[in-house]
């Protein structure tokens, strides 16, 4: 179990080692460099989801570890409350950050090892605290330079993150 402590409240998530073990090892050892201390949730599109990971305080991007592969092509879907990482249009360009679902996106699921069709790697749920989750995609969004959209008009923060065995 992880927990995220927002400054909304805590997210406490489940991992799904077995599906994904890589993501989830890779996710753990941001958590464990604390990594995630102090990062934003710096994209949030209600109906959709709401993004982390990767942005300090004043949309300041992180530097991270090298990419992982993708491991969308595990079984499960994008439903509701459930945890992806986040990546660019290469399917194996994921890193550090993630979002965590706030709707059925199936339309996000591995489909083919194409370009086009590998998806976005589910590896974790929340189990508690989705009401935290549904506070933060409630957020009033702007945008921030010429870059970045759906950027929430105050910060939400990841204060510090919990690792239980």
């Amino acid at each position: 179990m992880v927990t995220l402590h927002t400054t909304f409240g805590d997210i406490k998530l489940r991992m799904y080692a077995d599906e994904a073990p890589a993501t989830v090892e890779n996710f753990l050892q941001y958590c464990r460099d604390g990594f995630y201390n102090g990062t934003l949730f710096h994209r949030v599109i209600d109906g959709f989801m709401v993004q982390g990971g990767g942005m300090a305080s004043g949309m300041e991007e992180k530097s991270t570890r090298a990419p992982i592969k993708n491991e969308a092509d595990n079984g499960l879907s994008n439903l509701t409350g459930r945890l992806s990482m986040a990546r660019t249009m290469e399917p194996h360009s994921a890193s550090s950050q993630f979002f965590i679902n706030v709707n059925d996106n199936l339309f996000l699921d591995h489909k083919a090892k194409t370009p086009d069709g590998w998806g976005y790697c589910v590896f974790a749920e929340v189990v508690d605290g989705m009401d935290v989750v549904n506070k933060i995609k409630g957020v009033a969004t702007g945008n921030w330079g010429y870059v970045h959209q759906d950027v929430p008009v105050e910060e939400v923060l990841i204060n510090s993150v919990t690792i239980e065995d």
